[in-house]
């Protein structure tokens, strides 16, 4: 086995990329959310010049216009494109390409993927004849935004599934540097690779996150502590919030000097006693269940079923006294949204 400590991902910046292989391309931004938009306003600030949208009709769609991008249906604005961006959910897209992109595709057109998931488990099969790439910024669609009007970029991992013109990671680094990723970084990485990592975060990571916070609240109300007092310590304060931002920016030993030396102590000595082999071994379960496709085929089931676990989860978590305290704190401290 590779030893994974000597891999090095590679790297891409501005110099590595050269725009001028989307000149007299059309373009298409099938799905106008919030990374359609964000990656759609990127490329015209950066020169772009044939964009066109693709969405269904809805108030995106007016969006879409009112931005100034001509748009039509899904179907027409594949037919009309020569690289066209999915950017849709990943449950709904296998769909949409089936009945209204592949029919209009011709050989040698580039779709460029938003994530690794219908390429990873075979949901999306592009013929033979057509360049798959994915350009997938790492944050959401504001920040991707807001990042390249400052002059900077979201970083960005590309990777390239067919390369049926043989310029398919030219074409990447390009998108990439249209929407201001190269500017940070563009790292290399494969289908496969951005799957586990995403799911593995969601799956793992976040359920272990999630589980930490209910256990220390659990605890904290067996000792007494007003479950409006727990929780604006653990996160409706947003403090952690901040850290975590802080965290993104100068690191994770580089957030400490937020906190005071009993916290720095706090934290690393515990950090250094607790065996996290458990914790080690319930993500190798998870990830096991992303590598197999166990969870895929889990999931679609799950939608054909007309979604009643996801229901059923939503009410249960929604009920526990955790949550139903997190909502009158929010209430009565007018920490919500207005």
């Amino acid at each position: 086995m590779q030893d994974s400590t000597t891999e090095e991902a590679t790297i891409f910046y501005e110099d590595d990329a050269d725009m001028s292989i989307l000149n007299e391309k059309t373009i298409a931004i099938i799905g106008y959310g919030n990374q359609g938009r964000a990656q759609a306003l990127n490329m015209q600030d950066s020169g772009v010049e044939d964009i066109i949208v693709g969405n269904r009709s809805d108030d995106s769609r007016k969006q879409a216009r009112e931005d100034g991008f001509e748009d039509y249906d899904i179907a027409e604005a594949a037919e009309r494109a020569d690289i066209i961006f999915l950017l849709i959910p990943d449950e709904v897209a296998p769909g949409i390409y089936q009945e209204e992109i592949e029919p209009g595709l011709e050989a040698g057109n580039t779709v460029n993927f938003a994530s690794g998931y219908n390429i990873t488990y075979d949901f999306i099969e592009p013929t033979a004849d057509l360049d798959t790439i994915m350009v997938a910024p790492r944050m959401i669609g504001d920040l991707v935004r807001e990042l390249y009007e400052e002059g900077d970029g979201a970083p960005s991992m590309i990777a390239v599934n067919q390369d049926y013109s043989g310029n398919a990671q030219e074409t990447a680094l390009a998108l990439s540097k249209a929407i201001g990723s190269t500017r940070s970084g563009v790292i290399e990485g494969t289908f496969e690779m951005e799957t586990k990592i995403d799911l593995l975060t969601e799956q793992a990571l976040i359920p272990l996150f999630f589980n930490a916070i209910a256990a220390k609240y659990e605890i904290e109300r067996e000792a007494g502590i007003p479950g409006e007092v727990i929780l604006l310590e653990q996160y409706l304060s947003q403090e952690m919030a901040h850290i975590f931002e802080v965290m993104g920016t100068d690191g994770f030993i580089g957030q400490l000097p937020l906190h005071s030396q009993t916290s720095q102590y706090g934290q690393m000595s515990r950090a250094e006693a607790y065996n996290r082999e458990e914790m080690k071994s319930y993500m190798r379960e998870r990830l096991r269940e992303i590598e197999t496709g166990s969870f895929a085929r889990e999931w679609t089931n799950e939608q054909q079923a007309g979604y009643p676990m996801l229901n059923r989860l939503y009410k249960e978590f929604g009920d526990t006294e955790m949550i139903q305290k997190e909502q009158e704190t929010i209430e009565k401290l007018g920490l919500g949204d207005e």
